[in-house]
């Protein structure tokens, strides 16, 4: 049995993203939710927990009936894509400008038993 979550449009770029997404792949989901909450200490972290949250809130309201182990799920995949980019710019030296690149991702978590 599988569920999926997804958080899109997350300010943050896909790479940063990626090294806690790779952090907690494969793992069960009480120990990823653990090491996402103390041991890594990037921003984005907090919202690839929410993100997992989500994935299990998912498995729960699609099999209301049947009791869900929350130990028992893994983190079976986790992907990072990446989202629009915002585009600003600051002004240089001698009237040129220089670009900033504002990236965003999209998370998208599959649960499995």
């Amino acid at each position: 049995m599988e569920s999926t979550a997804r958080a899109r449009f997350v300010r943050s770029t896909p790479t940063k993203a990626r090294l806690v997404a790779n952090a907690v792949k494969g793992k069960p989901v009480g120990d990823a939710l653990s090491m996402l909450e103390l041991n890594i200490s990037k921003s984005v972290a907090v919202d690839v927990a929410k993100t997992i949250k989500s994935a299990v809130a998912n498995m729960q309201s699609k099999n209301a009936e049947a009791a869900i182990d929350i130990d028992g799920l893994l983190v079976k995949e986790i992907r990072v894509d990446q989202g629009p980019q915002l585009k600003r710019f600051r002004a240089r030296a001698q009237g040129r400008v220089g670009r900033i690149v504002k990236k965003m991702c999209h998370i998208s978590v599959t649960l499995s038993d």
